[in-house]
């Protein structure tokens, strides 16, 4: 684990001079989707290790929900493939190949995962507390893997993507791979990606949700993520939008 302060550093000296004109932040491709995936992975993690193993209910319900993880992690490895490598290798060849060689690796380790769900769900139950464990550790070793590999797409790759692209260019990308993912896919998504935003990532994407998508789907949108947000996140982000705070006024 290397862990260097001096990209904090760097910010923090780039705007140390009051007299410092601000500059607009560049479009990220990652920042959104890679919350959500952090977010959604260690709920999953920690709902793992204090599954209780003889409540075949809670049991086979955390199962499934390590294979809902997996799941959206191959997807997720699809997109950024398709969408977001293929730019990078368009204009910088060879950029994205370090990367892209984790991405099969993540590939195996969540077609062994899943394997490894599928058995825990046939052993005896005997033997499902010894079972459970290991794949809590697994699941684990994936998870961090994956987080160490977020950090290089966010810095190494929005690097090139900033240096050959305009924001112009990089929400074209950013749409083209929305615009691919289906609608139940999507709602799963909003889920993990809107409670895990910042207050004003959260205003700005919702605000573009409302202006772009039907008034039936925004609702919906709303209705899913409410219950995952404290009364005071719901209050703000309703009073940002200019929206009434009360449930079922929202249409």
């Amino acid at each position: 684990m290397n862990i260097d302060p001096r990209e904090i550093s760097a910010l923090i000296d780039a705007h140390a001079d009051a007299s410092a004109q601000p500059v607009a932040p560049r479009i990220d491709l990652y920042v959104g989707i890679h919350k959500a995936l952090r977010a959604l992975m260690a709920h999953t993690l920690l709902a793992l290790g204090r599954m209780d193993v003889t409540d075949d209910e809670e049991f086979c319900s955390h199962c499934e929900r390590v294979m809902d993880l997996l799941d959206l992690c191959r997807s997720h490895l699809h997109h950024e493939n398709t969408f977001v490598h293929a730019a990078i290798e368009a204009r910088a060849p060879g950029a994205a190949q370090v990367l892209e060689r984790e991405h099969g690796e993540h590939e195996a380790a969540i077609t062994a995962l899943a394997a490894g769900v599928t058995q825990l769900l046939g052993c005896a139950p005997a033997v499902r507390p010894a079972a459970s464990q290991a794949l809590y550790r697994q699941l684990a070793l994936f998870i961090a893997h994956n987080f160490e590999h977020m950090h290089a797409e966010e810095t190494t790759h929005n690097s090139v993507l900033w240096a050959h692209y305009s924001d112009e260019e990089l929400v074209g990308i950013h749409n083209a791979l929305v615009a691919s993912i289906p609608p139940h896919e999507m709602m799963a998504i909003l889920r993990w990606l809107v409670p895990f935003m910042s207050p004003p990532e959260r205003t700005a994407m919702l605000a573009d949700m409302r202006a772009h998508a039907p008034a039936p789907v925004f609702t919906a949108v709303l209705d899913s993520v409410q219950p995952h947000l404290t009364p005071f996140e719901w209050i703000k982000l309703m009073r940002s939008l200019g929206l009434p705070a009360v449930p079922g006024l929202v249409h």
